[in-house]
Parts: C-alpha cells; structure tokens; sequence
C-alpha cells in the first residue's frame, strides 16, 4: 500500500489542494454566478452535508514554538457528486452552506479534464487576484501605521 502512494505524482495534488484552498476563501455571490455560466447545466447531488460544526484552532509561539489551542472557529463542509460522477469536497470557514455546496462543486469540476482549464481562468484566478489584492490593501494600510522608532528624535537636541 506505501508503494502505490509513493508512485503517486504530487504535482496534480499540489494543484488540486490550491484550487481547493482558493475555492475556500471565494466569495458566495461570485461562486454562484460562477456556477450559473460554468456548471452547464449539470447537478451537483449532494453526499454529506452540508454540515456545520467546530473545530480547534491551534497555534505555536513564534511559528515554531510549543502548539496551544487558540479557540474555537465554526466551519462548514459538504460533498457532492456532480452528473459525470466526479466528487467534490469543501471546507469553509463560517457557517455559509450554499457556499460550502459551490466551493464542494467547482472541486468536482475542477477533476472534470475537459472543464479544468476553464475554472483555473475563470475562477481560481479572478479569486486568487482578488485575495492576492486584498492582501496588498491590508499590508499598505497596516505599513501606514508603522513607527519606525530608531529615526524619531530625542528631545534634547
């Protein structure tokens, strides 16, 4: 069994794992108007869920430090199978399950080979912009408040 997992190429799994996280943190509106143009009409049964529940949230001081349990977060997750038969999981945090159902539903997608291509454009991209330019938004506002305290002067010159 260890044999066959090792001969598993990591690189779709490493793409797969991304577009997952990236359908994660999408927005609801988007991934349903998402879903309207590029589901083509197809049915995404649901398999479990959607369901919501808690889970820890663990932390280590300094990055590398001693893990402790920093609190609790509400999540929702759900899993779909789409016409084709391809399953797709999600896992979002909040307790949005239409979200938790589209994110699961463009992972099915995503496996589809024909449509992949198109969602990595269309969605995996526009959202990995959007996140990548909130991010940038957070930093400079954050940058702004910053006091660099070996340039400030001493009052008794």
């Amino acid at each position: 069994m260890l044999e066959a997992m090792r001969d598993i190429d990591p690189a779709p799994q490493a793409a797969r794992r991304r577009a997952v996280s990236i359908f994660a943190q999408a927005d609801a509106a988007f991934l349903a108007a998402a879903w309207q143009r590029l589901g083509e009409g197809r049915t995404a049964v649901p398999l479990r869920g959607p369901d919501s529940g808690l889970v820890m949230v663990r932390g280590r001081t300094g990055g590398g430090g001693a893990p402790f349990n920093l609190g609790e977060a509400s999540v929702t997750r759900a899993t779909v199978r789409l016409d084709g038969g391809a399953v797709g999981h999600a896992m979002v945090l909040g307790r949005d399950e239409k979200r938790a159902r589209h994110a699961a539903a463009f992972d099915a997608l995503w496996q589809v080979e024909a449509m992949r291509d198109r969602v990595e454009r269309e969605v995996v991209a526009v959202v990995e912009a959007a996140l990548a330019e909130d991010d940038r938004k957070r930093r400079s506002e954050t940058e702004a408040t910053k006091v660099d305290f070996f340039t400030m002067m001493r009052g008794e010159d």
